[in-house]
């Protein structure tokens, strides 16, 4: 098949979305499909038949940093897909009507469209920006011969602000890029390690965790050793150094900025606790899936309905909000290292089904079905 994926944001940025098409388009490839990205503004060199159809502007939403297409020419996505010609043009929902909308409007009968819905709302502002666009996109979503979401709450979401009627296939992951089998087992910690890696904005939970921090390290919870890693970077960075300068947590807290997508399996393998506080917004959780797979310890995560149908235990769960709780929870993980291992050999065993061996078939079988309900050009 030929395989379009269609995405308004640019593929530039790391992000979950961003994830997903590469990690499905790579799959693809390698089981003998030809697939193109069609995107917003892109600069970057390394993705083959990428096609940059618009110039963007930067935008929030859902608590995201993103970037918003200007119109595209239909004129020049016509040529582009008499180009190409496409079997399915499989779209990343909610999508905008000038880029993603247009290519819908503009694909031959006899192209399959796809999508797959991706997000939660984070705010009573996206759930209207939501409502908004569902309406706007009430005749392309027509077109649609199938949509995909990635999780049972995003599922229920995509019904009822855009009409979508979807089936979960969840988002998936390089399940042997992350495993500690392939990987091998790091020697026991003498210090335990917790660590973070996300995005330093407000509902990825950093400030919710170093808050958490700071009453475990005043309080003596735990007579245990541990330090505390922050990788990642963002608009709350200078706040949270800040933060742990005024709670003398300098020698227990470590910055290190931007981790590379080849050194996260790394970092997430070195944590005895490896902590996702999201606060809400999550539709999924590709993060907590490789911190599964890579961790010899235990992943934690918000109690948000994206992360909950994640997870492979409900003990993983908590409230980052309380942080009294948080603070004894961490505690009562670092002083259990049996505790950490049955549950880390647990995870491992888990999140085999997200793989993108499981995953990648699943989404074939959709474009299949697809196809059938299309004309035969």
């Amino acid at each position: 098949m030929k395989i379009g994926f269609v995405l308004d944001d640019t593929l530039d940025n790391p992000n979950g979305i961003q994830q997903y098409m590469l990690c499905v388009g790579r799959w693809l490839q390698k089981h003998g499909h030809e697939v193109y990205y069609i995107v917003g503004e892109s600069h970057r060199t390394d993705v083959e038949n990428m096609f940059s159809v618009s110039t963007n502007i930067n935008v929030r939403f859902n608590g995201n940093k993103l970037s918003m297409p200007a119109p595209a020419s239909y004129k020049k996505l016509r040529w582009l897909l008499d180009d190409l010609k496409l079997d399915v043009l499989h779209v990343q929902a909610p999508y905008s009507p000038f880029l993603a909308g247009r290519l819908i409007r503009s694909v031959k009968p006899s192209v399959a469209v796809v999508g797959t819905f991706h997000i939660l709302p984070y705010s009573r502002a996206s759930r209207l920006g939501s409502d908004i666009l569902g309406k706007i996109n009430t005749s392309t979503a027509k077109r649609f011969d199938a949509m995909m979401a990635v999780s049972a709450p995003t599922q229920v979401f995509a019904g009822r602000y855009y009409g979508f009627r979807s089936i979960v296939v969840a988002n998936p992951f390089y399940h042997d890029q992350f495993s500690v089998a392939r990987r091998g087992k790091n020697k026991p910690h003498v210090v335990k390690k917790i660590v973070f890696l996300g995005r330093l904005v407000t509902r990825k939970g950093p400030r919710e965790l170093l808050e958490a921090v700071a009453l475990l390290y005043s309080t003596n919870l735990t007579k245990v050793k541990y330090e505390v890693t922050i990788a990642g970077r963002g608009p709350l960075l200078n706040e949270l150094n800040r933060f742990v300068e005024k709670q003398g947590l300098s020698k227990v807290v470590t910055f290190t900025g931007f981790v590379e997508e080849n050194k996260k399996a790394e970092l997430l393998a070195s944590g005895d606790l490896v902590v996702f506080p999201s606060t809400s917004g999550e539709s999924f959780g590709i993060s907590l899936l490789e911190g599964m797979a890579a961790s010899q310890g235990v992943v934690l995560a918000g109690d948000n309905l994206g992360y909950a149908c994640v997870v492979a235990d409900k003990k993983q769960l908590f409230n980052p909000r309380d942080t009294e709780a948080f603070a004894k929870l961490l505690a009562n993980w670092l002083d259990d290292d049996t505790g950490r291992e049955s549950m880390a050999r647990l995870q491992q065993q888990y999140v085999r089904q997200y793989d993108i061996d499981e995953i990648g078939p699943k989404i074939v079988a959709v474009y299949n079905q697809a196809l059938q309900k299309r004309p035969r050009s």
